[in-house]
């Protein structure tokens, strides 16, 4: 559970197969807003729906936002790593129940 003052950077994958990154306190939140309120980044609202495939928790809302510029400056390639990376990160952490 986050506190007031988390911040997380997060990445969605957009319909069109693109990807969005922001910043913001609570994650399920702003996905939320970005499927289904005017208050959507310009770029998701034509682009619905979004899913959330990166979460990153950082310490401030300045930290976020120069995590945010560091990988919205990567090429396509290290944001698919960097998502890979964090779901076999999350597979390891909590095994599927077959």
């Amino acid at each position: 559970m986050s506190t007031p003052n988390t911040w997380f950077v997060y990445i969605v994958q957009c319909s069109d197969d693109t990807l969005y990154t922001g910043i913001c306190c609570d994650v399920q939140r702003r996905i939320h807003e970005h499927n289904k309120l005017k208050s959507a980044a310009r770029y998701t609202r034509s682009r619905r729906p979004v899913k959330l495939v990166y979460r990153e928790q950082v310490a401030c809302r300045r930290t976020a936002a120069q995590r945010e510029h560091r990988i919205k400056k990567m090429k396509a390639e290290e944001k698919q790593a960097l998502i890979l990376q964090q779901a076999e990160s999350d597979a390891r952490i909590a095994p599927g129940t077959d």
